[in-house]
């Protein structure tokens, strides 16, 4: 089992930043692909970013809308994962939940995920 909580959600202007964390329990938190998502009302659930780990280096992925102003990382140490949120636009508000599944591999889908945040809210004003 894994318990994610997250934080460091807020309201900030347009063109702001926010960093949000994602505080995993549990002693294999290095064996888990996270990710985090969004929602905003009245859309589906969408991939933000990914992250997994192999023996040498963690590889990243990230949705077209995010790339560039958003960066994810990890701190096996810490069990915590990471969203660094740069040049957030009004476009960006939603409710962001961080994700976890077992292995390195990572999906897009929130299906694959077994563990979910309970969310944090970001809102950007305009």
């Amino acid at each position: 089992q894994v318990q994610l909580v997250e934080s460091g959600g807020g309201l900030v202007q347009a063109g702001g930043s926010l960093r949000l964390s994602c505080a995993a329990s549990g002693r294999t938190f290095s064996s888990y692909a996270m990710a985090w998502f969004r929602q905003a009302p009245g859309k589906e659930r969408e991939f933000v970013a990914s992250i997994s780990i192999t023996w040498s280096a963690s590889t990243t992925a990230y949705a077209g809308s995010v790339k560039g102003r958003f960066t994810i990382s990890r701190d096996n140490a810490k069990n915590t994962v990471y969203l660094q949120m740069n040049s957030l636009k009004p476009e960006d508000t939603a409710v962001y939940y961080c994700a976890a599944k077992y292995g390195s591999s990572q999906n897009r889908s929130p299906s694959e995920y077994d563990y979910w945040g309970q969310g944090t809210q970001v809102t950007v004003s305009s």
